[in-house]
């Protein structure tokens, strides 16, 4: 990993696509949609179904202009996002951090993370649920099962990010096309469902299951994530380009997370032809709605394509989850970790509290976990989106690009109604759980962790008004060098870490332009044999002699060029051996190959360079 790349988000595909480089003039188009789709999943994860099923359950069709109310809201909010991406080349985790004080960054950091484990909860009980429905398997294995997601994602990874877009939007028609069949076999009354589009509200209770349908509407990861997705596309920083890229982002916006209205307001419609219709108002159950299905609808089709929805609701859901995790990560903290570490690390967040959860208390808790994840999003999500009106709103980052009057109003509207709804989810959530406690202490917890995420949203509102900002620059490192000497530097000493493979050439050429009369190599090999790795130096098999003896081959070859090197071999741990073998040998440079293991290594260990640039003090070279 380049230094440099610290700075960009998801630097892995950063700019991977060029619509520049496609061929005809759709082709261009087409290139720029795709990021909106890996967001639009968040709007159809199985936390919202529970929303849709208990408003047309209760309602029938009179909550589908709710619906789509919070879908404009969610549209604006999205466009913002995707602006920011392509105006500042920043994610909102980056600008977050340039702008805030250190301690408030931190807070907003560990609140994005619960929100990550939390929105990985409900899309790992959703998961559970559709194997179970659709298999009859016990959810404490599927919730096994959804660990080994991790393999499916990486190898997507590795494919490129058209092919990652790909597979999601798969997985988006498959949803869809599920629900078209549902809506073939309950046959609803096209008239009824439009008049639900006429704000209405039929009962006190309707206004709660509509606060819940707002409040569960945008995600705050989804923010996150999509100022990051529009940088996979390569595009000019002059004018006339920015302003494209804007336009084709916010159309692709529009077209994806159309398609997750029309998946939410299906299950909307379902319910209210099948329950509303038949008398059965409190159907908000997932596994309920499955069982009903076949009796009501009169097919055993109704409940397969039910469950495979959810199935792949869930599955859509928790790569999305994936990469705004390692995008919050990055951007806060500037910190970059092996993804399969991270993925891990997502992932059992969620299944623990799940497994804990289904030991004690059984299946029957399920509803109740997916509530509480839906609650601890309502709460992080004020979080996400004050930062993103004042980042898109300041003249002085954005330029021309800043949003006009309106569209700033129009966004602090929608920003005050979605807080305050989620505020109210979370404050009624907290005041249920307050007096369910019986503990004193427990009761006084949770007042000073209100008190603490009231102040620090106060903070999140009022800095960027009322107090200097930080001077942010397009780098992200704080210092920049005011002074450079030209002087071609010498090395007297140089490490070259070998894996006698493809690499090694490249890495000796290298070394030889490096190097200097009287100077010296140290040439470094890391045995990974299994005697090695448990007897260390002591290890006397095939493969360290046979790695001695390339060595020595390389020796002999530098010594007929007139230049002095030595073999030194390593033993067990492939990045700490490198690291002493160079300050036991003063070297004063380390040339490394650009991969210095294979892939199921690389996946096992992480990456040797990333690791080693760490330990040692002197440059690295990584040639490639």
């Amino acid at each position: 990993m380049k230094k440099d790349d610290l700075g960009k988000s998801l630097s892995e595909v950063h700019e991977q696509v060029d619509p520049a480089a496609s061929g005809n003039k759709w082709k261009k188009i087409f290139a720029f949609f795709g990021p909106a789709y890996l967001v639009s999943v968040g709007y159809m994860d199985p936390g919202n179904w529970a929303t849709d099923l208990a408003g047309g359950s209760q309602f029938g069709y009179a909550l589908i202009w709710v619906l789509l109310m919070s879908n404009v809201m969610a549209l604006v909010l999205q466009s913002l996002s995707a602006r920011l991406g392509i105006v500042q080349g920043r994610d909102l985790a980056q600008c977050s951090r340039e702008v805030y004080p250190p301690l408030v960054n931190f807070v907003l950091y560990v609140l994005a993370e619960i929100a990550i484990a939390a929105c990985d909860l409900a899309e790992v009980l959703g998961m559970a649920i559709g194997l179970k429905l659709l298999f009859g398997l016990p959810m404490i294995y599927g919730i096994g099962i959804s660990l080994f997601d991790t393999i499916l994602l990486l190898y997507l990874q590795k494919l490129g990010m058209r092919k990652l877009e790909a597979f999601i939007i798969m997985l988006v028609v498959v949803i869809g096309g599920c629900f078209l069949g549902e809506m073939f076999f309950a046959k609803p009354d096209l008239g009824d469902v439009a008049k639900g589009f006429i704000p209405t509200m039929p009962g006190n209770g309707a206004l709660f299951i509509a606060i819940g349908i707002i409040g569960a509407t945008v995600m705050p990861h989804n923010l996150y994530l999509h100022s990051a997705l529009v940088q996979t596309r390569k595009i000019s920083r002059d004018k006339k380009s920015i302003l494209r890229a804007i336009k084709l982002n916010t159309i692709d916006s529009a077209i994806a997370l159309n398609l997750a209205f029309f998946v939410n307001a299906a299950i909307l419609v379902l319910a209210g032809a099948v329950f509303f219709t038949s008398g059965h108002h409190e159907v908000a159950s997932l596994e309920d709605a499955h069982r009903m299905l076949a009796p009501l609808l009169g097919t055993k089709l109704a409940p397969i394509l039910f469950a495979v929805a959810l199935i792949a609701a869930g599955q859509s859901s928790t790569v999305t989850g994936t990469l705004a995790g390692q995008i919050i990560m990055e951007g806060y903290l500037r910190l970059r970790i092996n993804p399969v570490v991270r993925r891990i690390l997502t992932r059992l967040l969620a299944i623990v509290p799940a497994v804990i959860v289904l030991a004690i208390s059984g299946e029957g808790m399920v509803d109740e976990l997916l509530i509480f994840s839906q609650v601890i999003l309502s709460m992080q999500l004020a979080f996400a989106v004050i930062p993103l009106i004042h980042f898109v709103s300041d003249r002085k980052k954005m330029g021309d690009f800043t949003i006009g009057t309106f569209t700033k109003v129009a966004a602090w509207v929608i920003a005050i109604i979605i807080v305050f709804l989620n505020l109210q989810l979370f404050w009624e959530s907290v005041a249920g759980w307050m007096n369910d406690a019986d503990n004193i202490w427990i009761k006084g917890l949770v007042i000073l962790f209100v008190l603490f995420v009231a102040v620090i949203l106060v903070v999140t509102i009022v800095y960027p008004f009322i107090l200097q900002k930080r001077e942010a620059s397009i780098s992200v490192h704080k210092n920049i060098a005011t002074s450079i000497n030209v002087e071609q530097k010498s090395f007297q000493r140089i490490a070259l870490a070998l894996d006698f493979g493809d690499n090694d050439r490249s890495v000796i050429e290298h070394a030889l332009h490096f190097g200097t009369k009287g100077g010296s190599f140290i040439l470094i090999h890391v045995v990974e044999s299994v005697s090695a790795r448990l007897m260390g130096s002591d290890a006397n098999d095939y493969e360290t002699r046979k790695d001695q003896q390339h060595l020595d081959e390389y020796v002999k070859l530098l010594a007929e060029k007139g230049f002095s090197a030595k073999g030194v071999l390593g033993y067990k741990s492939r990045s700490k051996e490198i690291a002493r073998i160079v300050k036991e040998h003063d070297c004063d440079l380390l040339i490394i190959g650009s991969h210095g293991h294979g892939a199921a290594k690389d996946l096992l260990f992480g990456e040797t360079v990333n690791a080693v640039r760490h330990l040692v003090d002197i440059p690295v070279f990584i040639a490639q």
